[in-house]
């Protein structure tokens, strides 16, 4: 299976919305056969990561990326979602599973700066994610580090919310960080949560380069025109 070069980020698209597909909205049964489904549309798959503390959710696992990964050429994100003290020892099985951007959180403070010494070392891209009462400001130390932030609009880990009403401004808040950074370094900024077809005008129009595609793509009664709508916002 050939995977991303070390460029994939600057190959990204820049003058649409980059298709990020979770894959825990795929059917999880049929894993292949839905990655397979979504192949021609997806700029990047996303992984969410959970260790039932940091977030109520438990998901999901080096092995079953490492399995992603032999099937598909897509990038993969993983997104962390766990506790300070297993940071580390998850970049290192996440990366040796062929990712190639791993998030880890702002609130895991305590480890971030070794974490994103660690992802340099590997050659993973680098991203950082808010929960939404994060404040945004949080972001800025890190910043000039990062090739993707996150936002997420909704609870950490818990799927069927609505879109927090504070989204829109808190991405605006992050692309004014993100352009401190100067045009030379490209940053995606994503938004996760809360992705419906009434949310993701207003994300997009806030400053979101992509949105995580849950739902939204996976159960779309056709998903070539759910795509070429989300395209041409």
């Amino acid at each position: 299976m050939n995977v991303p070069s070390k460029t994939w980020i600057a190959d990204l698209p820049t003058n649409r919305l980059i298709a990020e597909f979770s894959v825990w909205s795929a059917d999880l049964v049929r894993l292949a056969d839905d990655l397979a489904r979504v192949d021609a549309h997806a700029d990047l798959l996303h992984i969410d990561v959970a260790d039932g503390h940091f977030a109520p959710a438990m998901l999901f696992f080096p092995d079953l990326v490492a399995a992603v990964r032999s099937i598909s050429a897509r990038p993969i994100h993983v997104h962390l979602m766990v506790a300070d003290s297993i940071v580390l020892s998850q970049i290192e099985q996440f990366a040796e599973a062929g990712s190639n951007l791993i998030s880890l959180h702002v609130e895991n403070e305590s480890v971030a700066e070794a974490a994103l010494d660690l992802i340099a070392r590997r050659g993973v891209a680098a991203g950082m994610v808010l929960k939404v009462e994060t404040p945004v400001e949080r972001l800025r130390k890190y910043a000039a580090r990062l090739d993707f932030v996150t936002l997420l609009g909704t609870a950490i880990g818990v799927k069927g919310q609505g879109l927090n009403e504070k989204a829109g401004e808190r991405l605006q808040e992050a692309q004014k960080i993100i352009a401190e950074c100067g045009a030379a370094h490209r940053i995606v900024l994503a938004a996760d949560g809360g992705i419906r077809e009434y949310t993701v005008p207003l994300l997009r129009q806030s400053g979101a380069d992509t949105v995580v595609l849950g739902s939204l793509a996976f159960n779309a009664p056709s998903l070539e025109e759910r795509m070429a709508w989300l395209h041409a916002l």
